[in-house]
């Protein structure tokens, strides 16, 4: 890899010349409260920290830099994104051509059954982005095989407790209001669906520790093959063979197990290293404290999920509800596709952020931040204007149900200004985490999703009669109010203050955890 864009997170000269935060803190919090904005107010930065921009030649000079850092590492974590999440897409579109209930079955299993147990395992692997991050940098390959298998044994028990909503999908869909049809068909779905359950169990910590050894081509090029072969293995199951929702749960798992066997085969063959040296008994040890480490960002990420998943529920109880869950599902779909872009935008900012906060470079930081938000707002720019010069034919590629395509076509402007919002606020979502502000953003969007987006959503769509487009827009509002909110909090940051506090508790974690292990 280019060293110019390999940064490490501090310097191994320093490790030693640090103060530890919580002991400040903890021997005097007055004294710490205090003493953190004495020392930011005095700080200065890193000589290697870009300098003030003085004016538009300078700013287009360091967008560019800039800009090439953040699409080196966003290039490749966006190709992989896409590919995996075009897995459920894909089926959903095979699906939409084999019948509307059909459709409304993968697309409330896809949202509801598999997408809340997406939302928690993914946070609670979330766990390994900072520990073999941290490991990597400081040296200690031989930690992050430990490490990923932890989070393999916290994930398969938490997939066995979730196993339950699968066993009782059917029934559970029925409590929460959806159709006797869309109920037993998605619940027999689910059922069929269990094994991918465990192979998220197990791929998500793997995705972890190869992205911290900057081994995401080796991801890409995995998820390319199994997505190829998903496509063709999709069409001959459920439209050559006519196997309907069956051949859908047999593709799916087995695209998912292919990704999963694939890059263990690839660590198992050596090429990690010191980074895998074989199964260990430390995988049980210090359990709990994976688990608190992930609280955090796992319930961040949840709110998030569950958010557009409550979307697609709300609209199962509308009149006419197969075509209502049909359209606003294609949507989302289309949503979920553009949302790949910015949550590989997400990736990198995170690390762009956390390395130059660590790197004492509060400019660089905040720069990044720019350009992260600009990059993001032009891509979704573009993307919703393909859609809207389209959107007489694109809903053909999802469905033959003329009403259907009326309702998606409607849905299409505020389609394209969803995408627009939602390429941001995942940016400023990896910002949190590059900074350390996961419980911050998770009493925001709680505020801006639950109490005001849904509430929203439910009046205008069934107390003003507007349906799913009111839904919608109601659920919209509370992003907008969620994206705004990060942005002031950007705005607000004292950058110097983040670097200082970011160093203190990274070598106060190093002490207590790393070496704890």
């Amino acid at each position: 890899m280019d060293d110019h864009f390999k940064q490490p997170l501090l310097s191994p000269s320093e490790d030693d010349h640090q103060p530890d935060s919580s002991f400040i803190r903890r021997s005097n919090p007055s004294f710490a409260s205090s003493f953190i904005p004495s020392y930011a107010s005095s700080f200065v930065a890193d000589g290697d920290d870009i300098p003030p921009i003085a004016g538009v030649r300078d700013f287009f000079k360091e967008f560019m830099i800039e800009s090439r850092k953040l699409w080196y590492l966003a290039g490749p974590a966006i190709f992989t994104s896409l590919c995996q999440y075009s897995l459920g897409a894909i089926t959903q579109t095979f699906a939409g051509h084999v019948g509307t209930l059909e459709l409304a079955a993968v697309s409330i299993e896809n949202s509801v059954i598999a997408g809340f147990s997406f939302g928690i395992l993914l946070g609670m692997g979330s766990a390994l982005e900072t520990l073999c991050g941290q490991a990597y940098g400081a040296g200690h390959l031989d930690m992050l095989g430990v490490y990923m298998q932890r989070s393999w044994v916290i994930l398969i028990v938490t997939a066995f407790i979730l196993m339950i909503f699968y066993i009782f999908a059917a029934p559970l869909l029925h409590l929460i209001g959806q159709t006797d049809e869309i109920s037993a068909a998605a619940g027999k779905l689910a059922v069929w669906m269990i094994p991918q359950l465990y192979a998220y169990a197990l791929n998500f910590p793997i995705a972890k520790f190869l992205q911290s050894q900057s081994k995401m081509m080796v991801m890409a090029w995995i998820s390319a093959i199994g997505l190829a072969l998903h496509t063709l293995l999709s069409w001959l199951f459920m439209l050559k063979l006519g196997w309907g929702l069956v051949g859908a749960a047999v593709v799916l798992n087995t695209s998912w197990w292919f990704l999963v066997v694939a890059q263990l085969v690839y660590i198992f063959s050596g090429t990690c290293g010191r980074a895998w040296s074989g199964f260990s008994l430390k995988a049980f040890q210090n359990l709990w404290g994976f688990v608190k480490l992930s609280m955090a960002s796992a319930v961040m990420l949840c709110l998030e999920t569950w958010y557009f998943m409550a979307l697609i529920l709300f609209a199962g109880y509308l009149k006419n509800a197969e075509v209502a869950v049909d359209a606003l599902s294609i949507c989302t779909n289309l949503l979920g596709w553009a949302m790949m872009v910015a949550i590989g935008c997400n990736a990198a900012i995170s690390v762009r952020v956390s390395n130059e906060l660590g790197a004492a470079h509060p400019r660089t930081a905040k720069f990044s931040v720019l350009v992260v938000v600009i990059s993001s707002f032009v891509i979704g720019l573009l993307i919703s204007l393909v859609l809207i010069i389209f959107r007489q034919q694109y809903p053909s590629l999802f469905s033959d149900s003329t009403a259907v395509k009326r309702v998606v076509y409607e849905l299409t402007p505020l389609l394209a200004f969803c995408i627009v919002i939602n390429n941001i606020q995942p940016a400023l979502s990896g910002v949190a985490i590059g900074a350390g502000w996961q419980a911050l953003v998770a009493y925001v969007n709680i505020a801006c999703y639950y109490l005001i987006g849904i509430p929203a959503g439910l009046l205008l769509g069934y107390k003003l009669n507007m349906g799913v487009q009111g839904i919608w827009i109601g659920m919209v509002g509370g992003t907008i109010i969620q994206t705004v909110v990060l942005i002031l909090i950007v705005y607000k940051t004292n950058w110097n203050k983040e670097v200082f506090i970011f160093i203190v508790e990274y070598y106060n974690f190093k002490h207590n955890f790393l070496y704890a292990s």
